[in-house]
């Protein structure tokens, strides 16, 4: 969207100051802070032309104006001066030097404390690995999949297959799988399995991709963990503690966690920092909370997600450099631990 260089700058001073005291800002108070020499009323009429593209919008209860997601959205692309914080600052802070567990779970602590919002940390998926598993016939084309940890757990899942398959058909899959594979992830063996299996029967080919592909389902239910701090810091947020809807949708969201990691994990494939503002993910549909994240790496590979979350109405220029330094220095705190 192209507007003129008055119309950024009254665009950029309403947010700043909206952002800065949470109130409708009015032609008068523009006019001191923008640096322009217009009149209050050219300052209302850019304003409406603003409000017509819907980058702000008039409360019913004041003549002053608010930034919309939208406005946000063109202040945080085009308008934004990212502030410079001190790396020692998220240094002195991050455990480095412990378990990756509690690196991890210190950055979430350090989002939370630097941004005073909520911290949330996409922890690294685990592999787990099989010991043995097992195929056994339930009727046509219906086959129950047994796996067994190298902790004696078991998981079942149930195949649904073009074949049917005979006994000694899945006798003969399973104990090339438990021969060759034992003790690796599942993903690990998806691998092996495009490399080496081009000689086996398509038929055959199926039923073990179908094998590790309900495989990697079982073992990874509860391997994919998000780590949240500072929830509490939002309660005490004036535009969130007033919507009850919205506190309490945005904390089903903290307790399944599903829609999080899934937005998160989503985050993870695009480079840099990412910004969601209001309902523009259909993961966190809130229209008043933005979530600003990062993907992490360990040693050169990214294995997670971090990210504040927060008000519409936050600081993205202090907010953006913490959740890309962070980033950064878990990265690094990983690849040494």
């Amino acid at each position: 969207m192209q507007l003129d260089i008055r119309a950024q700058t009254l665009l950029k001073a309403l947010v700043e100051r909206y952002i800065a005291d949470g109130q409708p800002v009015g032609s008068r108070a523009l006019a001191k802070i923008s640096g322009l020499e217009l009149s209050p009323a050219t300052i209302r009429n850019i304003m409406s032309d603003l409000e017509e593209l819907g980058l702000v919008a008039s409360p019913h209860t004041s003549a002053g104006r608010i930034p919309t997601p939208r406005g946000y959205r063109l202040f945080v692309d085009s308008l934004l001066t990212v502030q410079t914080i001190d790396e020692s600052t998220v240094e002195s802070r991050l455990q480095s030097g412990a378990s990756s567990q509690k690196i991890i779970a210190s950055a979430a602590q350090v989002l939370s404390s630097l941004s005073h919002f909520a911290g949330v940390v996409l922890a690294p998926r685990r592999e787990m690995t099989f010991q043995q598993i097992e195929f056994l016939r339930l009727s046509e084309k219906r086959i129950l999949l047994v796996i067994v940890a190298p902790n004696g757990d078991v998981q079942n899942r149930l195949l649904l297959t073009d074949t049917d398959y005979s006994p000694s058909q899945l006798v003969q899959a399973a104990n090339y799988i438990n021969q060759n594979y034992s003790g690796l992830s599942f993903d690990a063996v998806r691998i092996k399995l495009n490399d080496e299996l081009r000689e086996l029967r398509n038929d055959m080919m199926r039923l073990m991709h179908a094998a590790v592909e309900a495989g990697t389902d079982a073992m990874s239910d509860d391997t994919e963990d998000v780590v949240i701090s500072g929830e509490r810091n939002l309660l005490s947020i004036d535009d969130l503690s007033t919507n009850m809807s919205s506190l309490r949708k945005l904390f089903d969201i903290f307790e399944q966690k599903t829609g999080l990691a899934t937005l998160l994990d989503t985050s993870s494939k695009a480079s840099g920092v990412q910004i969601f503002i209001g309902g523009e993910s259909h993961l966190m549909p809130l229209e008043d909370m933005s979530i600003v994240t990062a993907p992490y790496e360990s040693n050169g590979k990214i294995v997670g997600t971090l990210g504040v979350i927060g008000p519409t109405r936050m600081a993205y220029e202090r907010v953006i450099p913490i959740v890309d330094i962070t980033a950064r220095l878990l990265s690094s705190a990983l690849s040494h631990s």
